[in-house]
């Protein structure tokens, strides 16, 4: 079918023609392809494959950073949250923008001069544990698998309603498809590679919101307050779209989901691995300072874009088109697309989501990879004795398995938005990771057992709360745009924790662990090893050479 049905029902309908969809989103999987080919022959070294020979510039790695944290739900989940929450939807942008003062301020270049390749070097350079390598490993991959699924998500729900694809089976070809592209990347083009596919990918992404966002303003005669206006006109709930409590202000339970979000989103981004992995791309602590702030400014004019696509979509589609459309809220940057431009902007639009999802899930897929090879294999199997050449071996079949498990998961992750499963990848972040990052760079008296508690414990009680919340059972009708269960049964459901957002409780008790290990260890930390750590922090004496110096 072609174009928008005439009853307004979306639900099997196809937006746009399905073959000129498919050729510009093949043109985009072919550079891409090219580029990662052409990347290849580069990897000579596990510094070549993991860091891309650390020959970026803060310019260049700023963009890919900012194309491996513009994701799917940036593009897609936020502006379909917008567009059926208002205000409240704006809250994520806000979220995922703050967080990066975070990293600038506190993470940036002390993480770049104490570690080599992963988060897990930072902590091992203090502890020297090989438990706390493996512990910081497991945290990683499962907050990269968690980010996995919402972009996995993000691909299925965009391409069904692109192509026509509105079986479920149809939708699960094309979740292997986008796995199988994730791990023709990585394979072959490396961290190179995956970096320059970012440095595109952000590059047309920011240009194609800029347009959109441009063409929705002049329908509103270039003023924000009448575009607003009319977003407000065309919504059921009228102006209250425009201010807060739409959708975490409905009773105690969401007031207090909004500060669980609020705190994840904040805190999760100086724990996404995948993020703290490109500050290894630069040659030295300068370079990671300014790849930040061009992320910054990058992601901040993106996210300013989201507003008016957000209330764009509202206004010149209508709730009601969107919710009906397959992926639900994430279908709305498409549909307002076909909205202003037709079939040829349609395309583009999509190809360009297309094309942000390939690129994301290769930079974390690369980064889960490269967490097992470097740490779980070489570091804690082999202890430090692997070959680089057999390192790089095992990242490779590694991106293979963790392929795999991303397309399954992703299947049973379709028509859950995707802003909403970052958020959970966020919150599970900040709890395992940033308490063990922040300790070990800046607590003297931090040591192996309170990492040890507090990696464990972030880790099981975030994921735990999940599991055990509404996220996974027990919502029976969908509230605003995140009451989805991966569950749908409505006859199975063993939540127990109100929240859909553990973040308000499992970040400060993971805080909390590292204190409590810390001072009930009988052993007490080397005040020589943390004097050398801040030497280097500061100084980036020896992190030319990372890991163990």
């Amino acid at each position: 079918m072609t174009g928008l049905a005439a009853t307004g029902s979306l639900a099997s309908a196809t937006v746009g023609t399905p073959a000129l969809n498919f050729i510009i989103f093949a043109f985009f999987v072919v550079v891409t392809l090219v580029i990662a080919v052409s990347a290849a022959g580069k990897n000579r070294s596990a510094t070549d494959y993991y860091a891309g020979g650390r020959d970026f510039t803060g310019w260049q790695n700023g963009i890919a950073i900012g194309g491996d944290y513009l994701s799917a739900a940036s593009f897609l989940g936020i502006a379909g949250i917008i567009a059926l929450s208002g205000y409240d939807g704006f809250l994520y942008s806000i979220g995922f923008l703050v967080g990066w003062l975070l990293v600038l301020l506190l993470v940036s270049e002390p993480l770049r001069n104490t570690g080599r390749f992963t988060m897990a070097d930072v902590v091992d350079l203090r502890l020297r544990a090989v438990p706390v390598r493996a512990a910081a490993a497991v945290s990683t991959l499962t907050v990269s698998l968690f980010y996995l699924l919402a972009q996995m998500a993000g691909a299925g729900a965009l391409v069904s309603l692109l192509l026509g694809v509105s079986s479920s089976a149809g939708q699960d070809v094309v979740v292997a498809v986008v796995g199988l592209l994730m791990i023709f990347y990585v394979m072959v083009g490396g961290m190179k590679g995956t970096t320059w596919v970012q440095i595109v990918k952000a590059t047309i992404l920011a240009a194609g919101a800029a347009v959109t966002t441009i063409w929705v303003l002049s329908r509103a005669g270039f003023s924000l307050p009448s575009l607003l206006h009319h977003a407000a006109a065309s919504s059921p709930a009228h102006n209250a779209v425009l201010g807060p409590g739409l959708e975490y202000g409905v009773n105690i339970t969401t007031k207090f989901d909004f500060i669980s979000l609020a705190i994840a989103l904040v805190l999760g981004t100086a724990g996404l691995p995948h993020v703290l992995m490109r500050l290894y791309t630069v040659p030295n602590a300068r370079e990671a300072r300014r790849s930040v702030v061009w992320t910054i400014w990058l992601v901040g004019l993106f996210y300013l874009c989201t507003l008016v696509l957000g209330f764009g979509a509202m206004w010149l589609v209508g709730g009601t088109q969107i919710k009906a459309a397959p992926g639900g809220g994430d279908s709305a940057v498409p549909l307002l697309a076909y909205q202003l431009g037709g079939t040829l902007l349609l395309g583009i639009v999509a190809a360009v989501a297309f094309a942000t999802i390939l690129a994301v899930v290769a930079g974390l897929t690369i980064t889960a990879s490269a967490c097992f090879a470097h740490d779980v294999y070489a570091g804690v199997l082999r202890r430090g004795e692997a070959d680089p050449d057999e390192e790089v071996r095992v990242a490779r079949i590694t991106a293979v398995v963790i392929g795999i498990v991303a397309v399954i998961g992703g299947i049973y992750a379709k028509g859950i938005d995707v802003a909403f499963l970052v958020g959970l990848a966020f919150a599970v972040a900040a709890s395992a990771n940033l308490p063990s990052i922040l300790y070990s760079l800046f607590w003297p008296r931090f040591t192996a057992r309170g990492a040890l508690w507090s990696i464990y414990g972030g880790l099981i009680s975030s994921v735990g709360l999940i599991i055990f919340s509404p996220v996974v059972s027990g919502q029976k009708t969908a509230v605003g745009s995140v009451g989805t269960s991966l569950i749908t049964n409505p006859h199975i459901d063993f939540a127990f924790f109100p929240l859909n957002n553990p973040g308000i409780v499992s970040i400060p008790l993971a805080f909390f662990l590292g204190w409590l290990g810390t001072v009930t260890d009988p052993r007490p930390a080397d005040p020589v090893r943390f004097a050398r750590m801040q030497v280097r922090a500061l100084t980036g004496v020896g992190a030319e050479r990372g890991g163990r110096s």
